[in-house]
Parts: structure tokens; C-alpha cells; sequence
């Protein structure tokens, strides 16, 4: 599952890494733990040129009350073994939850690393997942409105969809995998023409090669807790880059530079941008 991301505001990077327009009045927050039933930044398919604020957790909009669907599973009801080795039926589509989301309401949530525990322990034996480049990406999304028949109150809310875990998921180990997008897939996410055989296809784990994690503080478990330091690493990284020094001054910054005065210029800085 994906319980817990990591969202750093940089305007400047998020208008041209998602070629999205420069916001004039929406109160975007660095978030270093985002939880469900916060506020984080997302683009959705009806308005792929914006950044909006939406809840985490799906409330489905024929429901009663307040939901908190956190993930929506690829494969629906099928593969509860959770075999990463599985390649059968995208149950997603057929799901009450999630069926017309994943046909017409998608969306990118923008994420520069997100936090997953062990299978048994969870959030007790937490680690930082990141891209290895360092740089914000994209989670499949899907996103729905419902109204509060009482008070007429209208909330946006999403799911991050989860696959089969790739190898460095499983080597924390954990059985579930958010789906990151390829920066060539995020804008096919958000097309409405797109047939759903492509946008099931778009449903897998994101390489193991091209991602990195390690241990952090169990701090992350309080959701009230949000500052940068939770990111620190308490370990090594689960697949070692040895050109890399890690320092317990983590920094992380949208898209800054990771260099510091005085450093030789070979070594680097492990701050997620």
C-alpha cells in the first residue's frame, strides 16, 4: 500500500517539469508526511493545466458519508496472494469504487517520495522511497466529488493506485507498490480519449533500477508530524550507490541544487528534490 508521501512545493518546478500554469491564489504547504484526509497537490484530466488541492482518501461520490479510500488496487479482487509474478485480470475496472473513476476521473499526484513499512511491522520499520535521480514524479491517480447532502459541503478527494511489488519493495519487504508513472506516461494518465485497455496497460510497478530507499525515524508514524528531519536516514540504503555519501543533514528541495560550499565535486548530497 501507500499510506504516507512526501510532497515539497516548488512552483517553479511543478510549472515545468508537468507543464502546468503558475497558480495565483491556492495554499500549497510542503508536506514531508503526507497522511490521509490531508490536502495535497494534484493534476487531474478535467483540468490538466492546473494544480489543484485535493483530499487523500476517496470518498466515492454515491457514498453516504466520509470515506478514506486511500489505494485502489490493480488487480480488484484477483491476486490476493499478492504474487509480484502476476499478470492477470486489472479487477480495477470492475470495482464500485473505482470502475468510472479509472475510465474518466485520473490524475497525477505529485510526490518527490513516499514512505512504506515492512508487511508485519508497517510503520514501525519505516523507509523513504525515492527515484535514485532524485527528482518528483507522479503517482497514478483517481480522483471523485461528493457532496454532503446535508450541508451541501463538496469534497475532492483521491486514491493512489497500487500494483504487485517490484524487487526493491520487496526487499523491505513489502507486498504492495504505488504505480509511478513514466514522465512519458503522465499526460496519456490524463487523456479522456485514451482507450482503458492503454490505461490498464499504464498499471505496473515502476523499475526497481531506478529507485532507491532507506530506514527513517518512526517518528513518521504521528501523522501531526510533517517537518524534513523525519527523512533522515537511521540506516544504510537498501541498494548501496557507493558514489554517494550520506549525511544526517538530509536536505530536500524541489529542484535546488545539492551542493554544498566546500564539498569536493564528486561527492553528492542524497536530498530528494
Amino acid at each position: 500500500m501507500c499510506g504516507r508521501f512526501v510532497q515539497v512545493i516548488d512552483i517553479e518546478v511543478f510549472v515545468k517539469r508537468f507543464g502546468v500554469k503558475r497558480p495565483e491564489n491556492i495554499g500549497m504547504r510542503s508536506s514531508y508526511n503526507v497522511a490521509p484526509g490531508d490536502l495535497a497537490c494534484v493534476i487531474t484530466n478535467d483540468k490538466p493545466e492546473e494544480l489543484q488541492l485535493f483530499r487523500f482518501g476517496l470518498t466515492p461520490h454515491w457514498a453516504k458519508k466520509p470515506m478514506y479510500i486511500i489505494n485502489a488496487r490493480t488487480e480488484g479482487d484477483f491476486n490476493q496472494d499478492n504474487d509480484p509474478g502476476f499478470t492477470g485480470t486489472k479487477g480495477i475496472i470492475n470495482k464500485p469504487s473505482f470502475r468510472k473513476p479509472v475510465r474518466s476521473q485520473r490524475c497525477l499526484v505529485l510526490a518527490n517520495a513516499f514512505i512504506e513499512g515492512t508487511t508485519e511491522e508497517r510503520l514501525s520499520k519505516p523507509f523513504a522511497v525515492y527515484r535514485k535521480d532524485k527528482k518528483p514524479f507522479a503517482f497514478a491517480g483517481i480522483w471523485d466529488t461528493w457532496v454532503n447532502k446535508e450541508t451541501g459541503e463538496v469534497t475532492n478527494s483521491f486514491s493512489i493506485i497500487t500494483s504487485v511489488a517490484n524487487e526493491l519493495i520487496q526487499k523491505i519487504p513489502h507486498h504492495r507498490s504505488p504505480v509511478i508513472l513514466h514522465p512519458k506516461d503522465e499526460r496519456k494518465w490524463l487523456d479522456n480519449d485514451l482507450p482503458l485497455s492503454e490505461v490498464t496497460g499504464l498499471l505496473k510497478p515502476f523499475p526497481a533500477e531506478l529507485m532507491n530507499a532507506h530506514p527513517i525515524s518512526i517518528k513518521i508514524k504521528d501523522p501531526k508530524n510533517k517537518n524534513k528531519d523525519l527523512l533522515i536516514p537511521v540506516g544504510e540504503q537498501l541498494d548501496p550507490e557507493y558514489d554517494i555519501k550520506v549525511k544526517t543533514d538530509l536536505r530536500l528541495e524541489g529542484m535546488g541544487s545539492n551542493k554544498r560550499k566546500g564539498d569536493p565535486p564528486e561527492r553528492k548530497q542524497p536530498n530528494i528534490k
